[in-house]
């Protein structure tokens, strides 16, 4: 049994490390509604709102008037079980256990003179929300996950001349997840299936620092380094129905420690002509932190604990890879008023076919985004973007919690963004 609740723990750190990954997996991307049109492709390069400050805090600079950015993206993923094998008698493979999500954000700049800019922004960098269906088949290695991270990050960015910004802000970061599974061992004693129910929270400091080089007039290069962040959650594990002799749950705390990578944003912005700008850009994420995570229990009782005793601790590998995200976009300026956008992105997933969980079934995906913006007024911008994303098709393997479980996974999502600039 603390076997189950340990593995079931380090699910937990796994979710919230994957949470960098709805750009390739289960994380978020939705920072700029603007953003969102051309794919990211010009996330560190573009300088179009507000919304730069998590893009590339450099580009504070280039703006032109003091400024508020706000906006909600909504995600409505699909997905398809098929080919599912294992897991208890009368199991269902349903699918769909992504509820229908939304993501606000909020970006402020405040022009102290020309050349000096501060800006705070209010973001999800990373979320995860799976919701599996109480008879699903693989539910003793997750059934329900729900992971939010809230970033706040003050920035200021400073242009030595019209040829280079700088910026920088520190990353306020809290965390928080509930996971839940279910535990085959009260069916042993013909009783229904246990669960085991964790949560944890911390907050952790991190960074973010850019540079935007303007070579000429119609060429932007912009450069953002995201610093590592590491957490240490503390929290805990309760256990209900575990139907073990004359034990039957309790409450227990929980600890582990997660460091969540590094990344390096690299994009150029081209001006065509009075209308045409193109965009393309590359993520790069060191993922191959994630080898292994070491989970702990406290006071765990001697008839689930065994010879380990009071305190319990497990390793359990990873083996995730360091991944690559590209795209390219363009953007079209019809008139005063309007400004239509494009994108193409393609994004690797950093699992693995053997290590790959039924928290984080994702695989190396594609999508293809539009959107628009409307010119109000002088002061008032409309953005409102669509995309559209799909992935390869993955396998998912797992065993050692009393049911072998195995199933094909087939993701889609549709992203849908609606967001305002205010200018004063």
């Amino acid at each position: 049994m603390k076997k189950v609740m340990l593995k079931t723990t380090l699910s937990l750190a796994v979710a919230m490390a994957s949470s960098q990954l709805f750009a390739s997996g289960f994380a978020l991307n939705e920072q700029s509604i603007s953003g969102m049109g051309t794919g990211y492709a010009g996330r560190s390069s573009s300088a179009d709102d507000a919304s730069i400050v998590a893009g590339n805090p450099a580009g504070m600079s280039r703006l032109k008037r003091d400024q508020i950015t706000g906006g909600v993206a909504a995600i409505d993923a699909k997905t398809d079980i098929r080919h599912a094998n294992g897991g208890p008698p009368g199991s269902t493979n349903d699918g769909d256990m992504v509820p229908f999500t939304k993501v606000p954000m909020l970006f402020a700049v405040k022009k102290a003179t020309d050349d000096l800019a501060f800006g705070l922004g209010i973001y999800a960098p990373f979320g995860l929300i799976t919701n599996y269906e109480d008879s699903f088949g693989g539910r003793y290695y997750g059934k329900k996950s729900d992971v939010k991270v809230v970033t706040f990050q003050p920035t200021v960015s400073y242009a030595f001349n019209q040829y280079v910004s700088v910026g920088f802000g520190p990353t306020i970061n809290k965390i928080s997840g509930q996971l839940t599974s279910s535990t085959p061992l009260a069916q042993t004693f013909g009783r229904n299936d246990g669960l085991v129910d964790i949560k944890g929270d911390d907050t952790a400091w991190g960074y973010k620092v850019g540079i935007l080089v303007t070579p000429t007039d119609k060429t932007n290069i912009g450069l953002t380094y995201t610093s590592k962040v590491k957490y240490k959650l503390d929290g805990h594990t309760n256990i209900s129905g575990a139907g073990f002799g004359p034990f039957n749950g309790g409450r227990y705390g929980a600890s582990l420690d997660i460091t969540t990578p590094e990344s390096v944003d690299f994009s150029i912005t081209q001006k065509l002509d009075d209308q045409w700008t193109v965009y393309a850009g590359s993520t790069w994420t060191r993922w191959s932190r994630l080898k292994d995570i070491t989970v702990n229990n406290d006071g765990v009782p001697a008839q689930l604990g065994g010879a380990a005793g009071p305190i319990g601790t497990i390793s359990e590998p990873q083996n995730w890879h360091d991944t690559w995200a590209s795209a390219i976009g363009a953007s079209f300026q019809v008139n005063k008023q309007w400004v239509l956008r494009t994108g193409f992105s393609v994004d690797q997933s950093p699992t693995n076919n053997t290590d790959r969980s039924v928290r984080i079934p994702t695989g190396d995906r594609k999508a293809v985004s539009f959107g628009a913006g409307f010119n109000a007024t002088d002061d008032l911008t409309i953005d409102a973007a669509l995309s559209y994303l799909w992935e390869e098709k993955v396998d998912v393997n797992r065993s050692g919690k009393g049911n072998n479980y195995s199933a094909q996974y087939d993701n889609s999502a549709w992203g849908y963004a609606l967001g305002a600039t205010y200018k004063f």
